[in-house]
């Protein structure tokens, strides 16, 4: 590829617009011409993102510029939930111009989003210039669950629970996000009524429709826990299954073969070895059977902006991990 890829960040101040800075500075292909935010026009990127000091000299602009979209190949909306649908009825952007959208606004698929989860829909996304991204419990609850739906064998109640970090709250000060509060404290939260839960359904059934099955109609029984930690999500999911665990692992190797960031472990799995990168690792148990499947990923990356670079990557007919070779914290 010759020409870099123009690309510009509306909301470029907040967690997720900060992760995307990181992997985009690195990526050989990448371009940022502007990055965007209310709060921080005119401050130098690196003074909100501080360990960007040094590796760019961007600047936050204002209020997103009708001239400033007209050469772009992407942009990235990284504000809050809500705040997409507003900048896509308040500007008019062309088709040939590439939208990635890391709020919920767009993933019920409406105004011709394609839901962005490499593992579902890589054929669809590779072809789309609306992408949707998935959020962060979602992907990994889904990631856990797919081989199963895909094979026909999801056919009971879904059993989920899953912690994630303070950086999946957002950027905002709220209580539940200071650190006075949130140290050596944990806490449920949304119990059965979290709002990803529509779009794990909407995933499941259009696998079931894909490979002819019936349509999952169990409950997702899900609660949420927010954990003592900055990054990362552990999800443990349990539901009945039939088969050996040797069955289980045949069915799951399989499903993610293909797909570069997706791994089974033999052995039990921590979230160290996810943190900062694109990763989701899962491991397998079978307990009187119920098969148990841990998920991890990095709430940021694997959950937002990482998956975000993925699906660009497929938009643009690049490997799907070209600037995602992340390193782990590890220790």
């Amino acid at each position: 590829m010759n020409d870099k890829i123009q690309v510009g960040i509306i909301g470029g101040a907040g967690y997720t617009g900060g992760e995307l800075l990181r992997i985009l500075i690195n990526h050989p292909f990448v371009n940022i011409a502007f990055v965007q935010s209310n709060s921080q026009a005119g401050k130098p990127v690196w003074t909100t993102h501080t360990d960007l000091l040094g590796d760019t000299d961007l600047t936050f602009s204002g209020p997103a510029d009708e001239d400033e979209e007209l050469d772009l190949d992407v942009i990235f909306l990284c504000s809050g939930h809500g705040a997409s649908k507003t900048f896509m009825t308040e500007h008019e952007i062309s088709d040939d111009v590439t939208v990635i959208d890391l709020s919920a606004d767009f993933r019920d698929e409406s105004d011709d989003f394609v839901y962005g989860l490499p593992e579902l829909n890589r054929d669809r996304i590779a072809e789309a210039t609306r992408v949707a991204n998935p959020g962060c419990f979602a992907t990994a609850i889904q990631l856990a669950l797919l081989p199963l739906a895909k094979a026909g064998l999801l056919n009971h109640d879904v059993h989920v629970s899953a912690i994630t970090g303070s950086t999946g709250a957002g950027q905002a000060l709220v209580p539940t996000t200071g650190f006075t509060w949130r140290n050596n404290n944990v806490s449920i939260y949304k119990a059965f009524t979290h709002q990803h839960l529509a779009e794990i359904r909407q995933s499941l059934t259009q696998l079931d429709r894909i490979h002819g099955g019936p349509d999952f109609t169990g409950a997702i029984n899900f609660v949420p826990y927010r954990g003592d930690f900055t990054r990362g999500i552990m999800a443990n999911v349990y539901t009945p299954y039939g088969g050996t665990l040797d069955e289980a692992k045949t069915l799951y190797s399989s499903y993610y073969a293909e797909h570069p960031f997706t791994h089974l472990s033999d052995t039990p799995i921590d979230l160290k070895q996810v943190v900062n990168t694109n990763k989701c690792l899962l491991h397998l148990e079978l307990h009187n059977g119920q098969l148990l499947i841990t998920s991890i990923i990095d709430n940021l990356t694997k959950g937002a902006s990482g998956q975000a670079v993925q699906n660009m990557n497929l938009v643009f007919g690049m490997p799907e991990n070209l600037g995602l070779r992340l390193k782990s914290v590890a220790f």
